[in-house]
């Protein structure tokens, strides 16, 4: 027989699973939901279609660049969430957009607790998030699930880490090749990375970077760098890729 302790914390487990379903916030067809912000453009212009969809994706392409001019882009979901999972299939394919920097092939990722694009200077080639980097064999770094903090900072293995990029330990995957990407993410407290259902990196105490130009208004808004929450995005940074099977579980946490 269980004990009375053991039995009320697998019913109160139980109950909040109850309420955590994973939920499609990609519909397959078009960009429902879904607002661009390149540089050098106000939010919601893409002059370029850099993306798309196309056979049930979000495609990042680049078919009508002349070249990259620097035309960081991202896709923003318009919901702002502090808990929770979100879970996609991700794959680079063909060659990099002419001009795009040596760093940026096969290069791409999610935007976790994202400032909200509305706050995003016209030329800001990133919005202050937590990047869950997704990179592919053809770049020089050989892992995929990394970090990389824009005008943000964490704690990595009990210390503050201010690096702007820190390497998980899986390796990049073939070009063509759909990889599943997750990321468990609870307020400000801790995130986790997975590639292919194996966790790969954890770290913790989400914060604003007070020494980063576009931090700093708003961390004079909220009155504190805490960072607890913000938006998904979805990065463009030359090479095309593709992303599918998009889902989010918000946490009871």
């Amino acid at each position: 027989m269980l004990r009375t302790a053991t039995l009320a914390a697998l019913l109160i487990s139980c109950a909040a699973g109850q309420d955590e379903k994973w939920t499609s916030i990609f519909n397959g067809k078009d960009l429902d939901g879904w607002t661009p912000k390149i540089r050098g453009h106000a939010l919601g212009e893409d002059p370029n279609k850099t993306f798309v969809v196309k056979d049930g994706a979000i495609t990042v392409n680049y078919e009508k660049y002349a070249d990259w001019g620097d035309a960081f882009g991202h896709l923003f979901y318009k919901t702002k969430y502090s808990s929770y999972r979100i879970r996609l299939e991700y794959r680079f394919t063909g060659d990099q957009v002419k001009g795009g920097p040596g760093w940026a092939t096969q290069n791409s990722g999610i935007m976790l607790h994202s400032q909200d694009p509305k706050t995003m200077g016209q030329d800001q080639d990133f919005p202050c998030s937590l990047e869950f980097q997704l990179l592919g064999k053809g770049n020089g770094v050989k892992t995929t699930g990394n970090l990389c903090t824009p005008g943000t900072y964490i704690t990595l293995d009990g210390k503050v880490n201010k690096t702007h990029c820190m390497n998980s330990k899986c390796p990049t995957l073939p070009l063509g090749e759909w990889v599943k990407a997750e990321a468990e993410v609870h307020g400000g407290k801790l995130v986790k990375h997975l590639i292919n259902g194996q966790e790969v990196m954890q770290y913790s105490d989400l914060k604003l970077d007070e020494s980063d130009s576009n931090a700093k208004p708003l961390i004079e808004i909220q009155g504190n760098n805490n960072l607890t929450e913000g938006y998904i995005s979805l990065q463009s940074e030359s090479h095309p890729v593709e992303f599918k099977n998009i889902e989010v579980m918000e946490l009871k946490d």
